[in-house]
């Protein structure tokens, strides 16, 4: 579409100059001289018949043969003058005219001919019997003989009447003579030949009169001043067409040096543009072979290429990346930047109109009033400013150029050009970035792979010192019955219960710092939480060290797990204590917050919504940023006696709860934690502390585990909680006696089976027994998914080894459950 212009113009001048140039031929110029040829014939011939006509008048032609040919001739003159006549009217009409003169002079000629045969024959026999009679005896006949031939001689050279009268006359004389009889026929033949002449001398005589009276050029004259007016005109035409022609070549010559000129302005802007973009290569290719060491260094340099191109003095890049602002600079020797310069450009360059390609370009600033905008340019020394921001409206990036000592940039009408340039550093700085998260990402990945082999071991390590908690508490909680309350030995197993149930949770940390997965999560109000933990913390914390809550959001809710939860909070607060080697308090404090976008907490970004901030604080003795690097390492510690396992878990666990652990700590200046984690709204009940110990009264439970001393510790924790515990060993015992009595027992306990087999138990027992609950007993929840569970009939789940207080709940639970379900099924039968 673009060349449509271009060819009609050129399609213009094509038919300008071809119409110039047949106008400046004048081509009728030989139509012309055409018709003036023929013109010019036609008067030569019709001069030629005249002079035919009088020949054989004068009777010097023996025949009409010349005659005719310039008849013949005459014709012809004047086919070919009409011919070049065309459709002009007026040289019609002149041709017209000449036509009928032709025809009248044809006419008169044809009448000619036939009368001057009978003159010429008369002649020659009056002649010929005067001759006779001439030689008459008879005198008188003699005499009248030739005086008739004297009239008649008169009548050749004189038409006139008294020549004709006379010679009447004179016949009549020899008419009336007595001739001899011997030449009454000559005179008879004499008087018939005179008469005849005496008629058709006079009649030829007036035919030649007219004929000689239409030769005049009249006609002739008034076509050839047609013709003339015509030639004249053309050859008028001719020079005023060689005139436009002179103009049309001026002009055409004009245009051909302004286009040249122009062509030859955009060759050195298109040698300019070229010699930019190999700028552009040189710089794409810099970077594609610059590090992430390099990146500053390497845009610096591009800066200092691309100033040159636009005459400027100060070269700078700013990006935005989260909440930072990076810079890049370059300037000239003896040049510096103004204090928030080029930062402040991010905001200033969206006041400016950019345009749809996002650049503006001022080479001159001139800031004639106080608000106007150019005057906050001026302000900052800058005299030209060209500036590139970021496209699609984005306001994360810009590029700019100023000119300080010289009175503007240079003005070049391809500035963007630089938008190439943009994007060929905003494309470099992005790739460096990434390829820094890249190896972020990938000393994550080393992390978790470490984690994930130091969990597998730990797995296999927690789970047989489990079994080994799993006696000491159940022969505690045995012992427990049969010993007086208030006695010596009941104080030293509660000591003991408390030993194992803090080795339980050293297991659950270390299951849960080696295994990856969504437990069981639920509502946890914050309060309640770090209660529970304050009430675990008195009897564990130096006695130099307080413990205080500011519980500035008492509504607090969380999802997550309230075991990990409360775990996160004592590895801080314990880390904490170790950390204080003086007397001092541990601040823990609890606030909200709603983020209306993502905030980097942390190496992770939060947000946008509702967080709950639990912030742990000592004024110990702090770390330095080396320390700070490295203190979520798995294995990492500054203290001899420490694991390194405490604060890699703590993040572990937030992580996976969705939140972020944020540290601030100097030297001699504390230490405080940041747990951000997703929370809920406040007005939602959440689960708070666990159920009553709830007795049973008598009901029978379903025991299986293939582990004949673990099944009889079962069965006495049941019996002390008053169950009747019916235990199996063997799956298809149990199933045998679920379907031989359905309802025999209440509720069904499957215990933990290492290696995974505790869902095939539960599955097959609930395929033999579809009504009874089934409680599943395992270590963890981590590795059991909700479908799963369901599928295989599991209503509750306790942790293992069995603790009397989260069975009797779960026991208690199920049998409600189920007693609800035989209702509607019995009201379903009934209806």
């Amino acid at each position: 579409m673009r060349s449509t212009p271009l060819v009609a113009s050129f399609a213009f001048v094509l038919a300008l100059l071809t119409w110039l140039l047949l106008n400046g031929l004048n081509i009728n110029s030989a139509r012309y001289d055409s018709q003036l040829q023929a013109l010019g014939d036609f008067n030569r011939f019709e001069r030629g018949m005249t002079r035919e006509v009088l020949t054989a008048r004068a009777g010097l032609s023996r025949n009409y043969d010349g005659l005719v040919q310039m008849v013949n001739a005459y014709d012809d003159a004047l086919t070919r003058l009409r011919d070049t006549v065309g459709l002009d009217p007026e040289q019609t009409g002149a041709i017209d005219v000449l036509s009928a003169r032709a025809g009248r002079q044809e006419s008169l000629i044809e009448r000619f001919k036939s009368r001057n045969a009978l003159l010429q024959n008369s002649f020659a026999y009056f002649g010929l019997f005067s001759d006779k009679l001439a030689e008459s005896g008879s005198r008188p006949v003699v005499t009248a003989a030739s005086a008739l031939a004297a009239a008649m001689l008169r009548l050749t050279l004189d038409t006139s009447d008294a020549a004709a009268r006379q010679v009447e006359d004179r016949l009549e004389e020899l008419a009336q003579l007595q001739t001899p009889p011997a030449e009454q026929d000559s005179v008879h033949a004499l008087l018939t030949h005179g008469q005849m002449l005496h008629d058709l001398l006079p009649d030829i005589d007036t035919i030649l009169k007219t004929l000689v009276a239409d030769s005049n050029n009249r006609e002739q004259d008034a076509m050839l001043a047609v013709i003339l007016k015509r030639q004249l005109a053309a050859r008028a035409s001719a020079r005023k067409t060689r005139l436009l022609q002179y103009i049309t070549s001026l002009l055409l010559l004009t245009g051909i040096i302004y286009f040249g000129m122009l062509l030859r302005k955009r060759a050195v802007t298109l040698r300019r543009r070229a010699t930019f973009e190999h700028a552009i290569a040189n710089i794409s290719m810099l970077f594609i072979n610059s590090s992430n060491e390099r990146i500053a260094t390497d845009v610096e340099m591009a800066l200092h290429q691309l100033a040159g191109y636009i005459g400027a003095d100060r070269a700078y890049f700013a990006c935005v990346a989260g909440t930072t602002v990076h810079t890049y600079r370059w300037s000239r020797d003896g040049i510096a930047f103004e204090p928030g310069w080029p930062e402040r450009v991010l905001s200033l360059a969206p006041r400016f109109d950019a345009g749809e390609d996002g650049i503006v370009y001022i080479p001159k600033v001139n800031g004639s009033h106080p608000h106007d905008m150019m005057s906050l340019l001026a302000e900052a020394g800058v005299s030209g400013w060209l500036c590139i921001t970021a496209p699609y409206g984005s306001r994360d990036g810009i590029l700019g150029f100023d000119a300080v000592r010289g009175d503007a940039l240079t003005y070049w009408s391809e500035v963007s050009l630089f938008r190439m340039a943009f994007d060929a550093i905003g494309n470099a700085i992005g790739r460096a970035r990434l390829e820094g998260e890249k190896e972020r990402l990938q000393a994550s990945l080393q992390q978790a792979r470490r984690m994930e082999t130091i969990g597998t071991f730990a797995s296999g390590i927690a789970h047989n010192f489990n079994n080994i908690v799993g006696a000491i508490l159940g022969y505690a909680e045995m012992a427990d019955a049969r010993v007086p309350s208030g006695s010596r030995p009941a104080a030293s197993l509660a000591e003991i219960r408390r030993a194992g149930e803090r080795a339980r949770q050293l297991v659950e940390q270390i299951l849960s710092f080696g295994r990856r997965g969504e437990g069981r999560r639920e509502r946890v109000c914050v309060k309640t939480l770090v209660d529970e933990t304050r009430s675990l913390l008195a009897a564990s914390l130096p006695s130099h060290v307080k413990f205080e809550v500011s519980e500035t959001a008492e509504m607090a809710v969380v999802t997550g797990e309230p075991a990990q939860l409360q775990q996160v909070i004592l590895n801080l607060c314990n880390n904490a204590a170790q950390a204080m080697k003086e007397p001092g308090r541990i601040e823990l404090n609890i606030e909200t917050y709603e983020l209306a976008k993502p905030l980097p907490v942390g190496r992770s970004e939060v947000g946008p919504g509702h967080f709950t901030v639990i912030s742990v604080a000592d004024p110990g003795p702090g770390m330095d940023e080396a320390t700070l690097e490295r203190i979520f390492e798995p294995f990492f510690t500054t203290r001899p006696d420490g694991n390194g396992l405490g604060l890699a878990t703590v993040r572990e666990i937030v992580e996976q709860h969705g939140g972020a652990v944020a540290v601030q700590s100097k030297p001699d200046a504390g230490t405080r934690f940041d747990i951000w984690l997703p929370s809920g709204e406040p007005d939602v009940p959440a689960q708070c502390g666990h159920d009553p110990v709830l007795r049973g009264a008598g009901e029978t439970v379903l025991v299986i585990d293939t582990d004949r001393r673990r099944l009889l510790r079962h069965e006495e924790i049941l019996a002390a909680l008053g169950y009747e515990p019916v235990g199996f060993t063997r799956l298809a015992e149990a199933t045998a006696a679920c379907r031989a009595a359905h309802a025999r027992f209440d509720v069904a306990l499957v215990c933990h089976l290492p290696g995974g087999s505790s869902l095939d138990l539960a599955a097959a027992l609930h395929d033999a027994a579809p009504a009874l609950p089934i409680i599943l007993a395992a270590p963890s929840a981590r590795d059991l998914a909700m479908p799963s569970l369901k599928t295989s009939g599991i209503t509750e789940l306790v942790h293992h080894p069995l603790v009397s207080v989260e069975l009797a709940g779960a026991l208690a639970r199920s049998l409600v459950a189920s007693v609800r379900s035989g209702r509607l099924r019995r009201a379903a039968g009934a209806f």
